[in-house]
């Protein structure tokens, strides 16, 4: 099996799980790689658009059904749930079609949502809509991207620039994940 079967075989499980946990780069990747004929490209969008939906329904549920759990009482500590609260109140449906966008509140805003007075039905409609608007932007942008990147790398490493522009993804992936994970790890809680 050659490295592009590989890709093509288990790309979609790693851009629909990189969708959920890390967010665009996965989705933007994965165009890049439609791009280049190894991931169909409405697989790309799909999967990126049902990793972010289900992950942010998980988390809606959570908040609505499970408020005394640590993970949920950690996440209403974070100074960004505040915010969400009061963007909430204000403008709901653009908040569920908009929270995916804004860095701090990926996990805050699905939780923040449960806790609201928003109904499941009214987060599930728009969540899905919303996950769809997001992963058709980041792939098209992975498309375009793909095209420049695909140019640059072919010019250095012909033969080899679809594994080179996985390794790279990868270790994009991997880097940002840490990044975040100590970034949230130093952050103090809020005292208020």
């Amino acid at each position: 099996m050659t490295t592009e079967d590989l890709i093509a075989t288990y790309g979609p499980l790693a851009i629909l799980i990189g969708a959920a946990f890390e967010g665009q780069t996965a989705v933007i990747i994965g165009a890049a790689l439609s791009r280049q004929n190894i991931i169909p490209v409405w697989v790309v969008f799909t999967t990126g658009a049902v990793g972010s939906g289900v992950l942010d329904h998980l988390l809606f549920v959570l908040g609505r059904s499970f408020r005394q759990t640590g993970f949920v009482q950690k996440t209403i500590a974070r100074p960004t749930f505040a915010r969400a609260l009061g963007m909430i109140e204000r403008y709901p449906n653009s908040f569920i079609l908009g929270f995916r966008f804004f860095y701090g509140l990926r996990a805050a805003g699905p939780v923040a949502l449960g806790i609201s007075s928003v109904s499941s039905l009214r987060f599930g409609i728009l969540n899905a809509l919303g996950s769809c608007i997001w992963s058709a932007i980041f792939v098209a942008l992975g498309y375009l991207f793909g095209a420049l990147a695909m140019t640059f790398l072919e010019r250095f490493a012909p033969d080899k620039s679809p594994i080179i522009f996985v390794v790279v993804g990868v270790l994009v992936i991997g880097g940002l994940a840490v990044w975040r994970w100590r970034a949230t790890r130093r952050r103090p809680l809020d005292p208020t």
